[in-house]
């Protein structure tokens, strides 16, 4: 069953996610050669619980976690570990808080010192792909219209592979709610796009192949031919006005800037046009 928000509802799922990005871009002032996934969830868990808030991912299921830290070909719900991150890693940090009542989601692949070309486009395209998605967020359009463009962008236009088992979803007073979305699928299938829908739109596209593999670890999903993965998540609301971005990674992007062990990737406008 799917729940729509109240305008109420949404500004509070606004606040959660806006404080999600803030926590992101701590991650982004703090990433670099040497620190480990340990340290950064450390500051993440204390800078959302000084925020009023409570870390949504830390126990959802059993996950040990304030962050999911996946790290090259590991695409979604890596486990902070003690291994340093060096020159060259790419690491998805996806970031979950509850305040209010109201979950925030939202996720950015950071790229770490001298990232290769081949996987800073990876990273480029899949960010551009997300606006891509939200573009067809649009009150009468269907769900599929949202899964099939960041499919086309990624698989038809640039010969990426979309992972399919793992997907956005809903979004509000539970971390996860109906729908499901895919970012594969058809144009005109899916149900219709109304007002006071919120969703975790949210690609997770691969260098290689679409094949997946778990960790004994039981969470940590990575690429099955170890080739890199990169994974950017906004939380929208569907308007009568256009898709709403309720998460900011311009938050993310000015941490990246003052960052100089960070590379900033391309903007979705420069590449879409």
């Amino acid at each position: 069953m799917i729940y729509y928000k109240t305008n109420e509802e949404i500004e509070k799922i606004r606040e959660s996610c806006l404080l999600v990005c803030k926590t992101l871009a701590l991650v982004g002032s703090m990433l670099k050669p040497g620190v480990t996934g340990e340290d950064i969830d450390k500051e993440a868990e204390a800078f959302i619980r000084d925020s009023g808030a409570v870390p949504g991912f830390k126990g959802y299921r059993g996950f040990p976690a304030t962050l999911c830290i996946s790290p090259n070909s590991c695409i979604v719900h890596g486990v902070p570990s003690k291994t340093p991150f060096k020159e060259g890693d790419i690491v998805s940090v996806d970031c979950g808080t509850y305040m209010n009542e109201f979950y925030g989601d939202a996720a950015y692949t950071f790229a770490i010192g001298d990232v290769s070309e081949e996987v800073m486009k990876l990273l480029n395209i899949t960010n551009a792909s997300l606006y891509r998605g939200i573009e067809n967020a649009r009150v009468g359009n269907r769900l599929g219209d949202i899964s099939f463009a960041i499919q086309d962008f990624t698989q038809r236009v640039h010969k990426y592979s979309v992972v399919r088992e793992l997907v956005g979803h809903g979004l509000g007073k539970n971390l996860h709610e109906e729908p499901e979305v895919p970012n594969f699928g058809k144009r005109g299938r899916g149900i219709k796009l109304s007002p006071g829908l919120v969703i975790a739109v949210e690609p997770m596209i691969n260098l290689g192949r679409k094949e997946v593999r778990t960790l004994d670890d039981g969470w940590s999903v990575l690429t099955r031919d170890n080739q890199m993965s990169a994974h950017y998540e906004h939380t929208i609301a569907i308007t009568e006005n256009g898709p709403d971005i309720l998460s900011n990674h311009s938050f993310v992007e000015e941490a990246i800037d003052k960052n100089p062990n960070l590379k900033s990737i391309e903007s979705a406008e420069a590449i879409l046009g």
